[in-house]
């Protein structure tokens, strides 16, 4: 049976990492997706990556590719209108983008806090509530928060509280869509080398830390067979 892969946040970081993997999957027990659908906000970086992926693409999968920031609600319900169209079904979906200002909480400025709450919790929200009322039926979501949602971090008020916040969501939705067979992992992952956690922390050595790809490899766990096994609605990965 065909399955449909999507990934938010898809220009670089764990989320390019997670496209990769599941394209290079050739083994039939592992769920292999036979479509991708890739979603970035329009930018270089997400041009340098389309290119990429596609050249690394052994299996022939399809790669749908669209441009939107999630954090702009308009724009998304505009989005899930467009893959409910071409799309069709959604079976698997990573909630993985991201945003955040780390300034200590007097500098902080509450139109960024709204842009990153709305990019860090309201598009899950959204892009889940959506579907599920165009009748998508999911057979797993995997949302991406971080370790600084469970021990809030100083100077990272509005990024901890986000991911706190999408840390109890997935809990609630893990809870209310099991009777629909769909299972709800939130991810939090500690230190890793992203984009993201350049701005986070911009003197750490990259080097040092998790990379993407580890991350992606208990996403493309989750996908798999053995990920119906794993019953957590939080799975710290960390090394």
């Amino acid at each position: 049976m065909s399955k449909t892969l999507l990934v938010t946040g898809a220009s670089r970081g764990i989320g390019q990492e997670t496209v990769r993997r599941f394209l290079q999957d050739s083994s039939p027990e592992k769920g292999t997706v036979d479509k991708i659908v890739l979603v970035a906000r329009d930018s270089q970086d997400y041009t340098d990556a389309l290119a990429e992926l596609e050249a690394a693409n052994p299996r022939g999968v399809e790669l749908a590719a669209y441009r939107a920031d999630v954090g702009d609600r308009a724009a998304l319900l505009e989005l899930v209108d467009q893959l409910a169209e071409e799309q069709g079904n959604i079976d698997f979906l990573v909630n993985n983008a991201g945003y955040t200002n780390p300034v200590p909480l007097q500098q902080v400025d509450f139109t960024d806090f709204e842009r990153t709450m709305a990019v860090n919790l309201y598009a899950p929200f959204t892009l889940v509530q959506e579907l599920l009322h165009r009748g998508n039926h999911f057979d797993l979501i995997v949302n991406i928060a971080s370790t600084a949602g469970i021990t809030g971090r100083s100077g990272w008020l509005t990024y901890s509280a986000s991911k706190a916040a999408l840390i109890n969501m997935s809990e609630v939705m893990r809870e209310e869509l099991a009777i629909y067979g769909t299972r709800v992992v939130c991810i939090s992952p500690g230190r890793t080398a992203t984009a993201l956690r350049r701005v986070l922390a911009p003197t750490e050595d990259p080097t040092t830390i998790m990379q993407p790809g580890d991350v992606a490899a208990v996403i493309e766990m989750l996908a798999s067979p053995v990920g119906r096994y794993v019953d957590s609605a939080n799975l710290v990965v960390r090394q």
